[in-house]
Order: structure tokens, then C-alpha cells, then sequence
């Protein structure tokens, strides 16, 4: 019997991949990657909250309710009253956000869309603030206290400061973006001195801001001379966004502003040193901290600019929207929406803005669709939480929709060995044993 060496036994093949191979394997990564990504696990999110919302059109419709009691005997007319129901909730849905088909001309026409940009602007402003707190790994859901503090201090320059147009204007917006920064800079100056949560400071920080508002509209500083009401006297003219598009629509210069305010996030988020810290300390504070990077002053930056842009929502609240003087409710919930507004555009300020148009235009298109179908609007409420509710599960949704995960490598196939095909070396040892 020979002696078995080593080189008797099987190699592993060092054949490289074939070019053809390699550039298909790396096409199939890529798509992969695309399709288990944030923007599609977003679109998809919106797709099933758009269907939940279907069931409850349906459900509650009363003419789907009428039809369904004789489901056995004539489905059609089930079915049929489904589709109506539906189909007429969405299309007047359309119509008060988008384009309405049946006005005169097309500038008639298109004014829903300029009511949702209407809408949408404070929902940017106040989402881009949020997205940038998430970024370096801080969840401010302060945006309430942040708004109302900004309205303040925006309000009370407008209404008080004798300036021309548009010295006045520029006067009120800064005063607006300072009081939104110095509110939410309180948040950042406890976590970085004293290492206090956020989430339990800026909740406390809305309770403050709403009641200390609500007695600044009481007594002489915010409150109109000669009222008892709570409320403030109405806007001067110079204060005043003036109309973008004409005075036939309400979309104002605030919205430029918006679209400036997601230029200079982008910019310094993905173009400057100062966002290059914010990410690294978002990702991971303790390895940024390891590097030189003072994450405690970064902390505080971060939520003074985070504020700032919250201040613009508060800001175009009382410039752009109720010039005719404002209450402890100007916020209008704008604060909280701006969360799920972060959410759905995955901290990104162009998916924030995005997502901005998107909830501006349930807003904008809800009420029509309650007047036009009898749709209660709070269906829309209920689609924008099914929306927060699978973006906060992504394995969910690639569950329903068998997405992968991105950076995952598919299983390859394992192929049939035949029966005969032993290998050589087990082959030698059993005949050594043998012997």
C-alpha cells in the first residue's frame, strides 16, 4: 500500500470569479441593498397605511354597510359599493391636495397644491429641527415647547417693533429662530453638564413653555391692549410673509425659506466638519469621544441649531399663517406631526422634506375628503399612525413584502453530490483503517 501525502488531498478551487460573474454578483448586491433600504421600507410603509385606511373607508361607509346585508344573495353590490366608497374617499383626497379636475382653469386648478405647501411648510421646518436632534443621537420630542417659545418671541417683535418692510420681517424671524434655539439649547446645555435625558427634559420643557405662554397672553406682554381675551394683537404689516404666488393663494415666502433651511441642513450634514461630528457622535458617542471630539459642546450646538429650526415653524405660524394675532394653540399638534415627519424621511433632509409635502398634503386633503364623501378626517390621523407604526418596525415590513436585508448576501444553492463522489482522502483513511 502506498504512503498518502499531503498533496493527495482534495483543494479548495482558487479559481477566481469570472468578470461576467463578479459584475453580476455585484448588480445583484446592489439591488438588493435598493430594495431592503429606508426609502423603500418608507414607501412601503405608507402603501399598507394607504390600505389600512382603505378598510376603514370601507368599513364605515354607509352605503357598504346597507349593500353588505344582502352580501349572500347579490355580492356585486358589495363590492361595487366598496370601489365607490373608496375609490371616491381618495380621488376627493387628490383633489383637495393635489389638482382639482373640476375647476375652471388651471390656475384654479392647481391652488390645492399651493394649500398643500401651505400645509407642509411648518411641518418641514419643524421636521428638519427633529431629524437634525436624531442625527447626533438625541430624541427631542421638545417641538411643542420649541414652537410656542418661537411664536412668542417672534410674535411680540411683530406686533411691537416699529420697522419697516422688510427690516421687520427679517427682525421677527431671527427673534423666532432665537427663542426656538435658546429653548431647545436648555436641553442640550443639561445633557452635556449634567447628563440628564432629553426625552424627560424637553416633555417637562412643553409643559413649561404652553403654561408660561398661556399666562404671557394674560397680562400686558403678549396680550392685545384692551382685551380679556387670551390673545395677541394682530401681526404688523411689515412682519408679514408676503404671498409667494399672488394673493389669490396662501402660500407665502416662508415656504423659500423652508426649502433654504433643507439646502443648509444638507449641506452641513454631508459638506461641512461640524456635521461630520454630529454624525460621528450619533453613530457612536464613544468612539467619537475616543477621537478628540467634544461631545458634550456638540451636544449643545447640535440642539441650538436643531431649535433654531424649529423656530422657523414657530416663526411662520404667526408671520405666515395667523397674522390676525395668535393663542396658547398655535403650535396646532405641529410639534408632535414633526416626529413622525423625521420618521418617515429616516432623519434625512431631503426625505424630510418629502415627507413634509406628504403629511401636508393629508392635511390639506383630508377636510375635502370629509365634505365631498362624508369620510370622517380622522381616517387620516389613523393612516399617519399606521405610518409611524411600520417605520418603527422595518423587519415587519420586509417580513410582509420578503425584502432583504441590506448588506445580506443571498444563500447559495447547495448542489446534489452523487453517491460515488467520496472524497479521495476519506477514501485513504478507511483503506488504512483496514489494513
Amino acid at each position: 500500500m502506498t504512503a498518502t501525502t499531503k498533496s493527495d488531498a482534495p483543494r479548495p478551487s482558487t479559481t477566481p470569479p469570472a468578470p461576467d460573474e463578479e459584475q453580476s454578483s455585484q448588480f445583484q448586491k446592489y439591488v438588493r441593498d435598493i430594495m431592503g433600504g429606508s426609502a423603500v421600507l418608507s414607501v412601503l410603509a405608507v402603501v399598507i397605511a394607504l390600505v389600512v385606511g382603505a378598510v376603514l373607508i370601507a368599513v364605515t361607509d354607509p352605503g357598504v354597510q346597507a349593500a353588505s346585508a344582502y352580501f349572500f344573495g347579490r355580492p356585486s353590490d358589495t363590492l361595487t359599493a366598496i370601489w365607490s366608497a373608496i375609490s371616491g374617499a381618495y380621488a376627493a383626497l387628490f383633489q383637495g391636495a393635489v389638482y382639482n379636475f373640476g375647476a375652471a382653469d388651471f390656475l384654479s386648478g392647481i391652488k390645492p397644491l399651493t394649500d398643500t405647501l401651505t400645509d407642509s411648510t411648518s411641518l418641514i421646518a419643524a421636521g428638519l429641527g427633529i431629524a437634525l436632534s436624531f442625527r447626533i443621537g438625541l430624541f427631542n420630542i421638545g417641538g411643542q415647547g420649541q414652537i410656542l417659545a418661537a411664536a412668542a418671541c417672534a410674535g411680540w417683535v411683530g406686533f411691537t417693533v416699529h420697522a419697516p418692510f422688510p427690516l421687520l420681517l427679517i427682525l421677527a424671524l431671527l427673534a423666532g429662530l432665537f427663542g426656538g434655539a435658546i429653548w431647545a439649547g436648555i436641553v442640550g446645555f443639561l445633557k452635556a453638564q449634567t447628563g440628564a435625558n432629553e426625552v424627560i427634559v424637553t416633555i417637562m420643557l412643553n409643559f413649561v413653555a404652553f403654561y408660561l405662554v398661556s399666562y404671557l397672553l394674560k397680562v400686558p406682554v403678549l396680550q392685545a391692549p384692551g382685551s380679556t381675551n387670551p390673545q395677541t394683537p394682530p401681526m404688523l404689516p411689515g412682519a408679514i410673509f408676503p404671498p409667494l404666488l399672488g394673493p389669490n393663494y396662501l402660500v407665502t415666502v416662508g415656504f423659500l425659506f423652508v426649502v433654504g433651511a433643507t439646502v443648509f441642513l444638507w449641506w452641513l450634514l454631508n459638506r461641512s466638519s461640524l456635521g461630520f461630528q454630529f454624525r460621528a457622535i450619533g453613530d457612536n458617542p464613544r468612539a467619537a469621544r475616543t477621537a478628540g471630539i467634544n461631545v458634550n459642546r456638540l451636544y449643545v450646538y447640535g440642539m441650538l441649531i436643531s431649535g433654531a429650526l424649529v423656530g422657523l415653524a414657530g416663526a411662520n405660524q404667526v408671520q405666515g399663517v395667523i397674522t390676525t394675532g395668535f393663542s396658547s394653540g398655535i403650535d396646532s399638534g405641529i410639534g408632535f406631526s414633526a416626529i413622525t415627519v423625521a420618521l418617515l424621511g429616516r432623519s434625512k433632509p431631503w426625505g424630510v422634506f418629502g415627507a413634509g409635502i406628504l403629511f401636508g398634503a393629508f392635511q390639506a386633503g383630508g377636510y375635502t375628503m370629509q365634505a365631498a364623501q362624508n369620510v370622517p378626517v380622522d381616517i387620516v390621523l389613523v393612516v399617519q399612525s399606521v405610518i409611524v407604526l411600520f417605520l418603527a418596525a422595518p423587519p415587519l415590513v420586509r417580513k410582509i413584502f420578503h425584502l432583504p436585508t441590506p448588506g445580506s448576501t443571498p444563500k447559495p444553492k447547495q448542489k446534489k453530490s452523487a453517491p460515488e463522489s467520496a472524497p479521495k482522502a476519506e477514501i485513504v483513511q478507511k483503506e488504512g483503517a483496514a489494513q
